[in-house]
């Protein structure tokens, strides 16, 4: 109801004729005609996009990481050993370096973050039947922290 009005208000400032006057009559009329203009929220998806791009990206690469070893544990336990898996996966092949002495050094460790996307993707089918594999898109910063996304097209 409230967006209706301001519209109404909108186009009758538009449809105004603008008379010439002295300046500082321009001013006080300009001054009680002006109505703030409400800026559209950009969706969350284009905010994150814009978020990455941002960030310097030092490394891109894209994995399949092989998760077939979480169905030697029990069925209740599978879809958490796969995330544990893609963690120490992505720790092996980025390189991540999480000891004591790289805190140390640089006063933070790097860290690991796993998109919502992949941890559906991991529950899909429930606890009991993650994925054999999965495609994903791992990406390192220049402050080494590492981001896993779900590789496109899957």
């Amino acid at each position: 109801m409230e967006t209706k009005g301001k519209e109404e208000i909108l186009e009758k400032v538009q449809d105004t004729p603008v008379e010439t006057t002295t300046e500082e009559e321009t001013v006080d009329e300009n001054e009680e005609n002006i109505v703030e203009e409400e800026e559209e929220p950009e969706p969350k998806s284009s905010k994150k996009k814009k978020k990455d791009e941002d960030e310097d990206i030092v490394e891109e690469r894209i994995y399949t990481i092989p998760l077939g070893r979480a169905l030697v544990r029990p069925p209740k336990k599978r879809a958490p050993r796969a995330i544990t898996l893609i963690r120490e996966f992505i720790k092996k092949h980025m390189k991540m370096d999480t000891s004591a002495i790289t805190e140390m050094e640089r006063g933070e460790l790097p860290k690991l973050s796993i998109s919502n996307a992949v941890n559906e993707k991991i529950w899909s089918r429930s606890i009991k039947k993650p994925p054999r594999k999965i495609r994903v898109r791992v990406t390192k910063d220049k402050e080494d922290n590492v981001k896993v996304f779900l590789a496109e097209g899957e």
